[in-house]
């Protein structure tokens, strides 16, 4: 059944509560992280009955998004690898970086994911020229994965995994996700994809950092960035679909 009591024999409610304590600051959170989910465009993809490419695209951040996370280190991948000059790949990287925000001011977009990409190439360019070192252009992504990886571990541990607490808030379910054992087990299945990603990247590119291949940080992340984030969306997608009805089925259930 689906309101079936997960059977891991913990002292959850069905108000949403442990222990006879009010969630409230994690109910909180969880909202918070699908608000910045449907900003950035999950939160239809989520809806979606069928994959729609559209919606996909848009959770990708759209061909301006995908521009914006693409092109500065495509352009630094090809230039350093043509030129070998740290300075003029660094410089056309934060240039293009610098239009795209630009280009989202003057057309009065959301500036958000541009700013925070501009910042990132820029605190990573100034990282690499102080060093004189190209490879510690790439030290911030994978502290950031770092970060991702050991938050997602953790909330897998303690049970309450992370993108768990999104998707349900995403599919107005909440926290009671929890008390169902099949839609419990695929968050903590989800949650361990997304870490597995973020693992992943630090398995295939520290080696890389630590051997100072600079050329092949810049392609591994280009290759594990995009391509890899859009195939895990997909596998989100399935997972949150094979545990959520739709929204037809639903319905008819209703007394």
């Amino acid at each position: 059944m689906s309101d079936q009591k997960d059977e891991q024999g913990d002292d959850r409610n069905s108000d949403g509560q442990h222990g006879g304590e009010p969630l409230e600051p994690v109910a909180s959170f969880g909202s918070q992280l699908a608000d910045a989910a449907r900003k950035a465009g999950l939160g239809k993809l989520a809806e979606d009955e069928r994959l729609s490419p559209r919606d996909m695209l848009g959770a990708l951040g759209g061909i301006r998004g995908l521009a914006e996370t693409i092109v500065p280190g495509l352009v630094f991948l090809v230039i350093f690898s043509f030129t070998q000059n740290l300075n003029w790949a660094l410089g056309l990287s934060v240039a293009l970086a610098a239009v795209f925000t630009l280009l989202r001011i003057v057309a009065k977009t959301p500036v958000m994911q541009a700013v925070a990409g501009l910042i990132g190439v820029v605190v990573s360019a100034a990282l690499a020229l102080w060093t004189g070192n190209g490879a510690d252009n790439f030290v911030l992504g994978l502290i950031t994965n770092a970060v991702y990886a050991l938050v997602l571990l953790v909330s897998m541990l303690v049970r309450w995994p992370l993108i768990g607490l999104a998707a349900g808030y995403l599919m107005g379910d909440g926290l009671a996700w929890r008390q169902n054992k099949r839609r419990f087990q695929a968050m903590q299945l989800l949650t361990a994809c997304w870490f597995g990603l973020f693992a992943l990247r630090l398995v295939v590119q520290l080696p890389l950092y630590f051997a100072n291949n600079v050329e092949g940080l810049a392609v591994t992340k280009l290759l594990m960035g995009v391509p890899l984030y859009a195939l895990l969306l997909i596998v989100s997608w399935l997972i949150v679909r094979a545990v959520y009805p739709k929204a037809t089925d639903a319905a008819a259930r209703r007394p």
